[in-house]
């Protein structure tokens, strides 16, 4: 039987704690069955723009992100698929076994949505939660069934965790320890981020 999935993906390079709060929000908001952080294998969109860390440790860092929360998984189907992640083909992996898919995003990701691959498909698949994200507003998307979702969002992106990580600065509030521990543990780094 289908379930109503958010689906949330992303480089998750690392992930944080806005990544958690958002998937909390959508979940609360839209009375999801669950949400899914989905690891891209590799963002079409970023490839050409800095050293991604390796998908593996993307993933085992976005498990201890949301371990012991109800409804919010990690997922690798991204990375089990192989090649250029693309939402769509997600989108459409999900609804071939009968669940129904909200597109899970932050304000400031929302605005590009129309660049997606296939995004005219994929505005027809999909309705899309779009959280609040601070100094982000809702751009006008037509052809969007659009779901604005409040949320108490932390004013923290992952470039900022990558420059303070590379600066040797703080990232308590910004990532859970466990994160941080992963990240020390395999010794990341994002030089000259």
């Amino acid at each position: 039987m289908g379930q109503r999935i958010g689906l949330f993906g992303g480089t998750f390079d690392p992930p944080h704690s806005g990544h958690l709060a958002a998937a909390l929000a959508a979940r609360d908001a839209l009375e999801l069955d669950r949400i899914l952080l989905v690891v891209a294998n590799e963002p079409w969109q970023k490839l050409d723009k800095r050293n991604l860390t390796a998908a593996h440790h993307r993933l085992a860092m976005t498990e201890l992100l949301v371990k012991n929360i109800d409804g919010i998984e990690a997922s690798d189907m991204e990375i089990a698929r192989g090649g250029l992640s693309y939402t769509i083909d997600t989108v459409l992996q999900l609804q071939d076994v009968g669940h129904e898919v909200v597109l899970v995003l932050g304000a400031d990701a929302a605005g590009g949505l129309n660049s997606w691959e296939r995004a005219e498909e994929l505005s027809r698949l999909v309705r899309v939660a779009v959280v609040d994200r601070p100094g982000h507003r809702l751009p006008k998307l037509d052809n969007w069934s659009i779901d604005k979702i409040s949320a108490a969002s932390l004013d923290v992106s992952s470039s900022q965790v990558r420059s303070l990580m590379s600066e040797g600065t703080s990232t308590a509030g910004s990532i859970p320890s466990a994160v941080k521990g992963y990240i020390d543990f395999h010794q990341l780094e994002w030089p000259g981020h």
